[in-house]
C-alpha cells in the first residue's frame, strides 16, 4: 500500500471534516433528546463510533500484520504501526468519553465493570505494541515482531465487544439479537456518526502512511549521501 496521490489525500480530507460537521449538527441538533438522561446522552453519539474506529483499527492491524509475515513487505508494517497508532487515539477518547457519561450516568468517574475493564486491558495492550517497537533497532526483526504482537493482541478486540453479553454488566446494551434498540432518529444519527468516524479513520491513515513513506525516503537519502 504505496500512498503518493495528494488528490486523493485532499478530497479524504475534506469530505471527512464535512461529514463531521455534519455529524456533530445530528448528535446536538437533530437527535431528540433522550427522556431519562436528557442531553447529556448525545455523547453517545461519539462514544460508540470512537470505539468502532478502534476496534476497525486493530482489525486493519490484524489484516496488515498477517500481509507482512506471509510478504515480509515493508508497506504492510507501515500500515499495522499506523492504524495502531490510531486505533490507540480513539480507544483513548472511547475511555474519556465514557467516564464523563458514567459520572453524570452512574455518579462515579470509573467502575470495573467488564466493558470498562477489558477496554483498559484492551488499550495497554496495543500502547505496549507501541513501546515495545522503540526497543527493537533491526528493522526486519521489528516487523516481525510487530506482526506477531499485532495478530494475538486482535484476540483482546471481540472479547471487550462481547464483554457485555459474557458477564454481568451495568454497561448498556445497543446492539441487540432484534436489531438496534434506539428510535429512528437515534439510530441515523448514530449510523452516521459511525459512517463520519470511519471516513475521518481513513483519512488520517493516508496520511500517517504517506508520512512513515517520506520518513524512509529520508533515511534513504542519508545512508546514500553518507555511505
Amino acid at each position: 500500500m504505496t500512498v503518493r496521490n495528494r488528490g486523493l489525500s485532499s478530497l479524504l480530507t475534506w469530505a471527512s471534516a464535512l461529514a463531521m460537521l455534519v455529524g456533530i449538527y445530528m448528535a446536538l441538533i437533530y437527535a431528540p433528546t433522550e427522556r431519562i438522561m436528557g442531553d447529556v446522552q448525545r455523547i453517545f453519539y461519539f462514544h460508540v463510533p470512537t470505539a468502532w474506529v478502534g476496534f476497525f483499527a486493530f482489525f486493519i492491524t490484524l489484516a496488515a500484520s498477517i500481509a507482512g509475515l506471509s510478504t515480509g513487505s515493508r508497506k504492510w508494517d507501515i500500515v499495522a504501526v499506523s492504524s495502531v497508532e490510531i486505533g490507540v487515539a480513539f480507544i483513548t477518547m472511547t475511555i474519556i468519553t465514557g467516564s464523563i457519561w458514567a459520572k453524570v450516568t452512574w455518579n462515579v468517574w470509573w467502575t470495573w465493570d467488564p466493558r470498562l475493564t477489558t477496554s483498559t486491558i484492551l488499550w495497554l495492550i496495543y500502547v505496549s505494541y507501541l513501546l515495545l517497537r522503540d526497543l527493537i533497532d533491526d528493522e526486519a526483526r521489528r516487523a516481525r515482531f510487530s506482526a506477531v504482537y499485532g495478530i494475538l493482541g486482535f484476540v483482546s478486540v471481540p472479547v471487550t465487544f462481547m464483554a457485555i453479553r459474557w458477564w454481568r454488566t451495568i454497561h448498556p446494551i445497543i446492539l441487540e439479537s432484534e436489531g438496534f434498540n434506539l428510535a429512528s432518529p437515534m439510530l441515523t444519527t448514530l449510523l452516521f456518526c459511525i459512517g463520519a468516524f470511519t471516513l475521518l479513520y481513513f483519512t488520517i491513515l493516508v496520511h500517517r502512511v504517506q508520512l512513515e513513506q517520506l520518513a524512509d525516503e529520508v533515511e534513504q537519502l542519508k545512508h546514500e549521501v553518507y555511505r
